[in-house]
């Protein structure tokens, strides 16, 4: 078998075996097969896509490629919440502690950035001290103490997806359903959460552009999941505009915090907070969603989810003075953005959004690129609103101000204003079990 025919067959359009897929990935995890062969295996997948069963195999590929994390010393109940990415998308701080503070055990592994994606690890190390990288059984200390721990992936916990998926956010193969898929249900194959709940991402700041796409994804993730013995739901999102108000690193932090300690903030990321927050305590029984709702609204508003990623980061070595203080983030340098005209903002292209970030320095071009947590975006005026010329649009951080111009020219190619308001769409399309 050679890595070269496998590539020719899946570029023509063939569906290939399951012991195919196992040594492409085998090989590549093994040292067999260089970079520059998976790139290419990766654009034959992206263009030519993937069966079901090729999918489940490449997914149980990855699971197995390392070892399953056993949280058999984790008591309760334990779910986690997964999204397929948008652009500021910061649930994963509101989400964990909130599904905690209702009695939900979150061991939760995340990513770092993909493509105009953000990463919920990248964000979560602006807060000075952090360690996203800890041992199993510290990670199941904090669970069971705090109840939440948030951290990256290791070495050990499904490493053909780590090393995928950083060679993918540079060869342009990110937005791919059968990589996304494979991708996130191999690791949480490899976790040992009791559910799991799908943030599915649709419009144009998602890599599911079309809603069908959006739903297609979804259904091939929960059948996987539930398969595989995980009760498993998915959450169709708009991503047709950024969630929230800011776009980055540290900024995103900050807005989740204040969240966190109000119980109020941009409505969109309250409400969906919300709602995938119900959904994982609506798996562990604890309700119908509508009664599940209300229960995580409650520890919203009263502050127990606050309590528990303060707790949380505390126990991970984070400066818990950026949470009581959060103007002793860094944020940089700052450029408005301004209305060359006076009307609505009638479309915002939500993947500029997310490339403007990037070029601020939020995200990376090159798997070695830093970070730079100072880099984001602050918007004022959001999609449907209406501005006069000159008006301030958005906010422009970062720490080396040279990355200005380009990132003020994605934003202005962006932006649409218009005499026609904008249509818009709810936060929360639907819902697939």
């Amino acid at each position: 078998m050679r890595m070269c025919d496998i590539i020719k067959k899946k570029r023509n359009g063939f569906e290939l075996t399951d012991d195919e897929i196992k040594y492409a990935i085998s090989g590549y995890m093994g040292g067999s097969i260089p970079d520059y062969q998976m790139s290419a295996f990766l654009l034959a997948v992206y263009y030519q896509g993937m069966s079901t069963r090729e999918t489940v195999t490449l997914t149980r590929c990855i699971e197995n490629s390392g070892d399953h994390v056993n949280l058999k010393d984790v008591k309760g109940y334990k779910a986690d919440k997964h999204s397929t990415g948008g652009v500021g998308d910061k649930t994963t701080f509101v989400v964990a502690p909130l599904a905690a503070a209702c009695g939900i055990k979150v061991a939760k592994i995340s990513g770092r950035g993909l493509g105009h994606t953000g990463g919920t690890v990248d964000k979560l190390e602006s807060i000075p001290g952090y360690q996203t990288s800890l041992s199993i059984d510290r990670f199941q200390e904090i669970v069971n103490k705090v109840g939440v721990s948030v951290i990256g992936q290791s070495q050990e916990l499904a490493p053909a997806d780590k090393k995928i998926y950083a060679l993918r956010d540079v060869t342009a193969t990110v937005d791919s359903l059968p990589l996304i898929a494979s991708s996130i249900m191999g690791k949480k194959l490899a976790a040992a959460d009791d559910g799991i709940v799908l943030e599915v991402t649709v419009g144009n700041g998602s890599f599911n552009k079309k809603i069908d796409d959006g739903i297609t994804l979804a259904r091939v993730m929960v059948d996987i999941g539930n398969a595989a013995g995980k009760k498993t739901v998915a959450v169709l999102t708009d991503m047709n505009q950024p969630l929230g108000y800011t776009i980055g690193n540290s900024i995103e932090v900050i807005e989740a915090i204040n969240v966190l300690k109000t119980g109020k903030g941009n409505e969109r990321l309250v409400d969906l907070s919300i709602e995938l927050t119900a959904n994982m305590i609506n798996l562990a029984g604890m309700g119908t969603l509508e009664e599940c709702r209300e229960i995580a609204r409650k520890n919203l508003e009263n502050g127990s989810a606050y309590k528990k990623f303060y707790e949380m980061v505390k126990e991970q070595g984070g400066d818990v003075r950026y949470l009581e203080d959060t103007s002793l983030f860094d944020l940089g340098e700052t450029k408005e953005f301004v209305a060359n005209k006076s009307g609505y903002i009638s479309y915002v292209n939500t993947e500029g959004y997310g490339l403007a970030s990037l070029y601020l320095g939020a995200g990376r071009n090159k798997i070695e690129d830093k970070i730079d947590f100072s880099a984001g975006i602050k918007i004022v005026k959001s999609l449907g609103e209406y501005v006069e010329k000159g008006d301030t649009i958005a906010v422009m951080h970062t720490s080396d101000k040279s990355k200005f111009e380009q990132a003020e020219k994605k934003l202005a190619e962006s932006t649409t204003i218009s005499k026609d308001k904008a249509e818009l769409r709810k936060v929360v399309l639907g819902r697939i079990e």
